[in-house]
């Protein structure tokens, strides 16, 4: 980890004097945009741009942000969809509360997230989990106090840990034994420990939550790069007090993507999705839109590669990127619920909120209340093939469950939400990616390397933190930075 936080300390400078050298002074060309970060209709000015990004998430408008803070404006962000944030999205509560439906967590360690909310005035507070939490097993109810931490094999996360350390985050494929780990999935692995049976329900528990699959459909050496990317600890991968899910944002984590773009106005152009990529090999690329043709040197592709498998590509990529793309894993796309009370009850009965069933339509429910607890918010991963969509049956399953859990208060909420990532939109395949054995192996290499004068970013492409919100800042960063690289160097003839 020391090599990898000294290049990541060298990346950092070599930012700043990038930023230093061409701050103050517009880069060649230029976009004018109408409205302010809203759709619109018009035709997109055809004028060439220095660069393009594709998606409002995080990774795309940090990525923005820092263009324009080394003196470029000649760029514009495009959204598919009718609302910059990506995978972050807020339900309002009414009264200014809000609730997180997608990406909410941060932890020690995910230092890029954390100066980008300080530089946005956006403040944090530490996620509840004081108490007892409660385990539906068939119809035995068993509660465990978890205030220091989940109770798990000890051996067996040291041994994963220890493991982790050969496995380098930013480049999995390239560990030692890498051909060999990429063999097994975590639940082949775990199996040949000679656990118990308890012991494979809280991995397959905490696999599921982490990463939208079971130990079977996850490779052991995906499994290990991100225990490498958090200190080679998974109770830091997976930890409340001390780990990843340590602390949430005041006002919610798309306020984030919301504030940047509010500063990027008319240069973020919502419901604007990329249809087709003409001349990627190059100097002025095309960009296909539904709202007309677009003219750069540069593009920043912020987005899940499975989303590029909706995008033609004239010519075709180089087939290792074009297979990266068709391989890539969006099976995950996780539905999250949320149920809001009068007030948090079950903190009376010595409870945290957290409620996992083992067999059923609930994988894992949380206290998701505001910090100054004015209501009472259980958020709820499910099983979406075990819970109807019917929204009255939804939230009547799941408000039994959580009675049985914490009693008949728990049958009477006040609002329910409920949002599956898989059928929001055509532009959300999928929140998260678990990558199946044998994926890094064959097409990791691929992953980052820009190809002609595609820029591939979003938080999958991150060196520590992939998939998370830390990862998608990051990526945006060295993003930002490969694109002003590349328009400081000579420029031919387009």
């Amino acid at each position: 980890m020391d090599a990898d936080l000294d290049e990541l300390s060298t990346q950092s400078r070599q930012r700043r004097l990038l930023l230093q050298a061409v701050g103050g002074s517009a880069l060649a060309g230029g976009l004018g945009v109408t409205g302010r970060a809203m759709a619109q209709t018009q035709p997109l000015d055809t004028s060439i741009l220095d660069v393009v990004i594709i998606g409002a998430g995080l990774s795309g408008l940090t990525s923005a942000r820092d263009l324009q803070a080394a003196g470029c404006e000649s760029f514009v962000v495009l959204e598919a969809r009718d609302r910059v944030g990506g995978r972050t999205l807020n339900h309002d509560l009414g009264n200014g509360v809000i609730c997180e439906a997608g990406g909410q967590w941060i932890g020690p360690g995910q230092t890029s997230i954390a100066d980008l909310a300080r530089q946005l005035d956006v403040a944090t507070f530490p996620t509840y989990y004081k108490g007892k939490a409660v385990y539906l097993i068939d119809e035995v109810t068993v509660q465990e106090d978890v205030s220091d931490g989940p109770n798990s094999n000890t051996d067996i996360v040291a041994k994963l840990n220890k493991l982790a350390e050969g496995v380098p985050s930013k480049a999995p494929w390239k560990a030692k034994d890498a051909g060999e780990l990429d063999k097994l999935s975590i639940g082949q692995w775990l199996a040949g420990q000679g656990i118990s049976n308890v012991d494979k329900i809280g991995f397959n528990m905490s696999v599921s939550l982490t990463f939208g699959t079971t130990p079977a459909g996850m490779g052991l050496l995906h499994y290990l790069a991100m225990i490498n990317s958090s200190d080679c600890r998974l109770e830091k991968l997976e930890g409340v007090q001390g780990g990843a899910q340590e602390s949430r944002l005041v006002g919610g984590s798309q306020i984030l993507s919301l504030k940047m773009a509010q500063a990027l106005g008319e240069k973020v152009r919502l419901a604007c999705p990329v249809r087709k990529i003409v001349g990627w090999d190059r100097d002025v690329v095309e960009l296909h839109t539904d709202q007309g043709i677009m003219r750069t040197r540069q593009v920043i592709a912020a987005l899940s590669p499975a989303l590029c498998n909706q995008i033609v590509f004239d010519p075709p990529l180089p087939s290792g990127r074009a297979e990266l793309h068709r391989h890539w894993p969006a099976h995950a796309p996780m539905r999250k619920t949320v149920h809001v009370y009068e007030r948090p009850f079950w903190r009376d009965q010595g409870l945290n909120g957290q409620i996992v069933q083992v067999e059923g339509p609930l994988i894992w429910a949380f206290d998701n209340s505001p910090e100054d607890a004015s209501l009472g918010v259980l958020s709820g991963f499910v099983r979406t093939g075990q819970l109807p969509h019917d929204p009255k049956t939804a939230q009547d399953t799941l408000s039994a469950i959580y009675a049985s859990a914490m009693g008949e208060q728990a049958l009477h909420p006040i609002q329910f939400h409920d949002l599956d990532w898989g059928k929001i939109d055509p532009w959300s395949l999928s929140c998260i990616s678990p990558m199946p054995p044998g994926f890094w192996t064959q097409w990791g290499e691929y992953l980052t390397p820009a190809v002609g004068r595609m820029i591939w970013s979003g938080t999958e492409t991150a060196q520590i933190w992939a998939g998370a919100m830390d990862g998608a800042v990051r990526a945006g960063h060295r993003a930002a930075m490969e694109a002003l690289q590349a328009l400081l160097q000579p420029r031919r003839n387009a």
